[in-house]
């Protein structure tokens, strides 16, 4: 039995990619964006601009690969890149607005007995106002504590966490309001 290193088989395929091998980019490229697509949806609301920002993204990972360290996992700088690129965009089209600057309380509140379709529940997410959206993907989704996304966005760190606190808020008000229209129809 031939054991295949992936790493190492990772490593070689980069390092084609940054010598400019087509094959090795339709590979990375091939294997990667189904899952940057999701990503980059979770910020923009419309799938033709999410598409148009995974496709400059995987322009700016190619012609950054160069600088990947193989320190850490290859997925994650990529995906670094993808939500760099969406805040860029939302930046750029004036999509996001920060409410205001004053720190709520955050409420965990959880509710086991939620059972929303991922779908449904990335559409209650869109239908958050855009801070509020960018804000949660960044710190619930992706992890950024609010310190780092104070500094990503050029706000506060108190204005992180109210947006938090305001989007928690409305989404669960929006779930309470499915399951009292699910109980409702059954």
């Amino acid at each position: 039995m031939k054991v295949i290193n992936l790493n190492q088989e990772e490593k070689e395929m980069i390092q084609l990619a940054v010598d400019h091998n087509r094959h090795a980019q339709q590979k990375i490229y091939t294997r990667f964006s189904p899952k940057m697509l999701s990503i980059c949806r979770l910020y923009v609301k419309d799938i033709q601009q999410a598409e148009d920002v995974m496709i400059t993204s995987f322009m700016k990972v190619f012609s950054s690969l160069k600088n990947f360290q193989h320190n850490g996992s290859f997925e994650g700088w990529i995906r670094r890149i993808m939500v760099n690129e969406c805040i860029s965009f939302l930046r750029v089209h004036k999509k996001v607005h920060f409410l205001e600057d004053t720190f709520v309380t955050e409420e965990n509140t959880v509710d086991n007995e939620c059972e929303l379709a991922v779908d449904d529940l990335q559409l209650l997410i869109d239908n958050l106002p855009d801070g509020y959206k960018l804000i949660f993907n960044l710190y619930a989704i992706e992890g950024f504590k609010h310190k780092e996304i104070a500094v990503m966005l050029g706000i506060n760190e108190g204005t992180s966490k109210s947006q938090l606190s305001h989007a928690r808020k409305i989404l669960q008000q929006q779930i309470k309001a499915t399951k009292k229209y699910d109980y409702g129809s059954k």
